[in-house]
C-alpha cells in the first residue's frame, strides 16, 4: 500500500513537470522542493519501520545516482531539471516498488539484479526515446510526397516538413540553414539548425510570397527529455527495467 501511495505522490509533480517543459523549457526548483516535501514522509516512514539498513541504502542509492547524473549533466546529455527529478525520486523510490493490484504483481517483468528504480527510470526514458525517430519516420512517410522524402532521407528521423506560412515560433528550430542566391533560395544542412526567431519567419515568408522558395521546410521538434523520464517512471513501475528485459531476450535468442 506505502508503494503505491509513492508512486501517486509522484505523479502530479512528474506531469505538471511535463507541461512545464513543454511551455516553457524549464522546471522551477520549486517543484522538487515540494515532491521532496511531499516524499520525505514516505521517508521517515521508512527510516521509522525499516530502521538504520534502509538508511544507510538509501544514503548511497542518493550518492549513486548523485554522480551518475551530475556526470551527465557535466556532460550536456540533459538538463538540471532532469537531473534533479531523477535524484529526487531516488530518496523518495529508492528501490523498486512492490505493488499487487487486482492479483497481478508488479512490476511484470520483475526486479533486475541491481535494482536501483530512479536508475531503470533513466534507463527507460533513454529507450523510450528512441522511438521519436521512429514515429517522425512513419509520420513523413504517410504525411510527405515521395519525391520530398527521397531528397532528405535522413532528414525523415529527426523531423518533418510544415509549410512556411504556418511557421511560429515555438520549441523547434529548421534543420537547414538557408541563403539567398541568384535563383533563389538555397538550403544546406547545418548541425545547430537554425533557430525559428519571428525574423526569419518573416523573412521566409516573404521569400515565399516572392516566389524565390517553394512552400516548406524540414524542422525538428525539441523533445522535453521530461517527458521520456515520466514515461520510464511509469513503465518501470509497471513493467521494470527496459534494458534488463531486452538484455535478457537477446542473450535467449
Amino acid at each position: 500500500m506505502m508503494d503505491i501511495l509513492k508512486v501517486l505522490a509522484c505523479m502530479p509533480f512528474l506531469l505538471y513537470a511535463c507541461y512545464a517543459d513543454i511551455k516553457t523549457r524549464r522546471v522551477a526548483n520549486e517543484v522538487w522542493v515540494m515532491m521532496f516535501g511531499v516524499g520525505y514522509v514516505f521517508i521517515l516512514y521508512d527510516f521509522m519501520t525499516l530502521g538504520l539498513p534502509y538508511l544507510v541504502r538509501n544514503v548511497l542509492t542518493f550518492t549513486f545516482i548523485f554522480i551518475f547524473v551530475y556526470i551527465l549533466f557535466q556532460l550536456g546529455a540533459f538538463g538540471g531539471a532532469d537531473a534533479k527529478v531523477l535524484m529526487v525520486i531516488s530518496l523518495i523510490v529508492p528501490t523498486f516498488p512492490d505493488i499487487v493490484i487486482a492479483g497481478a504483481r508488479l512490476p511484470v517483468n520483475g526486479v533486475p539484479p541491481l535494482g536501483l528504480f530512479a536508475f531503470s527510470v533513466f534507463g527507460n526514458s533513454v529507450i523510450l526515446t528512441v522511438i521519436v525517430p521512429m514515429g517522425l519516420f512513419l509520420y513523413n512517410l504517410l504525411h510527405n510526397p515521395l519525391k520530398e522524402n527521397l531528397k532528405r532521407p535522413l532528414y525523415m528521423f529527426i523531423g518533418y516538413r510544415t509549410p512556411v506560412s504556418r511557421l511560429e515560433q515555438g520549441h523547434f528550430r529548421m534543420i537547414d540553414s538557408y541563403s539567398e542566391t541568384g535563383d533563389g533560395v538555397k538550403f544546406g544542412f547545418t548541425r545547430t539548425g537554425t533557430e525559428l526567431t519571428s525574423n526569419v519567419i518573416a523573412e521566409l515568408k516573404g521569400y515565399l510570397r516572392d516566389g524565390r522558395m517553394n512552400d516548406g521546410v524540414w524542422v525538428t521538434p525539441g523533445l522535453p527529455f521530461m517527458i521520456p523520464i515520466t514515461a520510464g517512471f511509469i513503465t518501470a513501475v509497471v513493467f521494470g527495467d527496459l534494458i534488463f528485459y531486452l538484455t535478457i531476450q537477446f542473450m535467449l535468442m
